[in-house]
């Protein structure tokens, strides 16, 4: 039997829909940007089958718990793809796995991306990494791996899709499960980056082909594209004073369909609509799509990216305290559910 050369069957796997030089090209020029999220604990990172991770450092913890999370970006990297910009999408992962951890208590460790095409377009696919490394970078963490997939037939053309893991750490002592909230706490809010990384099947049918129209000092596209934000930052010292008790992310299913999921059975949320400043584009979003209010507030954030939960007695110190804006938005009460006044 011959020996096969080492691009015997290039052409014909390409001919398959399947280009290995486009996938070698996106790892070379993303490289840098991944590597240079690592510290002293990554052993093993991009190249290697799997990534290798240094936990020695946390062996100061009374009982180390691993929180993990797995999620994608959604119908947003359609606006992403109609508009040719991926400059944003990474850092919308990243940050989106980051505060699915984070309203346990966890601290982030590392990441891993996973992007799969059409076809591998290796400047799209190192542009989109490369946001998720700066991600990464700004939160301390390591963009440990990943993959890069080409997927004739499985994707249409011109079609991706964006999905990251996290892993992070908490003292299990310190896990925040929602079951010290009690009757009387107060929810405040933190504002979000617009529509975040949910909502977009709904703004898409909106807005149809109007990407490109003016919006504020941009357009609606880049008004869409606006990057998922971290609260890492702001709810870190909060968290080491212990001034909460319960946080949700509003993610897909808006503030009546997350803010339930940390509540002990019997409590329920009353919030005060018109209590935080609801962004331009929800408005217009309603206005246009003809949505009624309990719909909005199902689907999209309106603009209270993350709530926290506190006791009364502790509201003040927690608003003083908070390194940004946060808003005072409802309180706990006896029931079941979220209702909207």
């Amino acid at each position: 039997m011959p020996k096969p050369s080492a691009d015997s069957n290039q052409s014909t796997y390409q001919n398959a829909g399947v280009d290995l030089a486009a996938g070698e090209k996106a790892v070379m020029l993303m490289k840098d940007a991944v590597t240079g999220t690592y510290g002293p604990q990554v052993l093993a990172g991009i190249g290697s089958f799997g990534g290798l991770y240094d936990i020695s450092e946390l062996g100061h913890l009374a009982q180390p718990v691993l929180v993990a999370s797995t999620d994608g970006v959604g119908t947003k990297t359609k606006v992403a793809a109609a508009l040719n910009d991926f400059a944003g999408i990474g850092q919308d992962i990243v940050n989106h796995c980051i505060n699915d951890i984070l309203v346990q208590g966890a601290k982030p460790l590392f990441f891993l991306d996973y992007v799969a095409a059409s076809k591998l377009e290796p400047e799209m696919i190192a542009t989109i990494v490369s946001s998720a490394a700066t991600a990464c970078k700004q939160a301390g963490i390591a963009l440990l791996g990943g993959e890069t997939a080409e997927m004739p037939g499985v994707y249409a053309e011109g079609e991706f899709d964006l999905v990251g893991t996290i892993v992070g750490i908490v003292d299990r002592e310190k896990i925040i499960t929602g079951q010290r909230i009690k009757a009387g706490d107060q929810v405040l809010a933190l504002m979000s980056g617009g529509l975040q990384t949910n909502g977009f099947s709904l703004a898409r049918q909106v807005f149809g082909s109007r990407l490109l129209e003016p919006f504020g000092q941009h357009t609606i596209g880049q008004e869409l594209l606006t990057p998922h934000r971290s609260y890492l930052d702001t709810v870190k010292p909060l968290l080491t004073k212990g001034l909460t008790t319960g946080m949700a992310h509003i993610t897909g299913g808006g503030i009546s369909g997350n803010l339930p999921r940390i509540l002990p059975q019997g409590l329920a949320a009353r919030i005060k609509t018109g209590s935080w400043p609801v962004p331009e584009i929800f408005k217009k979003i309603q206005t246009e799509g003809k949505i009624n209010d309990t719909e909005m507030y199902r689907v999209f954030n309106m603009g209270a990216g993350f709530l926290l939960v506190v006791a009364a007695e502790q509201l003040e110190t927690v608003l003083q305290q908070a390194p940004e804006t946060l808003y005072h938005v409802g309180e706990i009460i006896t029931g079941d559910g979220v209702s909207f006044v």
